[in-house]
């Protein structure tokens, strides 16, 4: 997946940017999401489960730390880190039923320093361009197995 720029003019495409780069992704993937508030982020995230299969309403879990749809074949994840002002005196399993092994999760608000999110893949990140405009911007991250690796 290259990095990438796009801007965006309703709901529907940001949904279909979605979709677009949930089928880069695999099992045990991790995107983190970010953006301001009313930025898009369920939007998106919503796009890419329907392109994982799943077909129940995907809505904001903010304040429920998170949502698992059932998809074609992996359980789709849905966080919203939001409300969590540090992961750092949570309960370590508190992702655990989220992330790992036959799942692929999307990570709205996702905290810079938790070690449970540092192996994410993509991170995107929108943001208001006027009215339903979004400017998103898209970058893969180095996967951990890749840093020691030469360029």
């Amino acid at each position: 997946m290259a990095a990438r720029s796009v801007e965006t003019t309703g709901p529907a495409e940001t949904e279909s940017l979605g979709a677009e780069l949930a089928s880069a992704l695999g099992d045990g993937d991790v995107m983190l999401v970010r953006g301001e508030l009313g930025s898009g982020k369920t939007t998106l995230v919503r796009g890419a489960a329907r392109a994982l299969g799943v077909s129940d309403p995907v809505t904001s879990p903010t304040f429920s730390i998170g949502h698992r749809y059932t998809g074609a074949g992996v359980t789709v994840s849905h966080l919203d880190l939001y409300r969590l002002a540090s992961l750092e005196h949570e309960d370590p399993a508190l992702l655990a039923d989220y992330l790992g092994p036959g799942r692929i999760a999307f990570v709205e608000w996702p905290q810079d320093a938790h070690a449970e999110l540092a192996g994410a893949r993509v991170c995107v990140t929108l943001s208001h361009g006027g009215g339903d405009r979004r400017r998103i911007e898209v970058d893969e991250l180095p996967r951990a197995d890749q840093t020691d690796r030469p360029r």
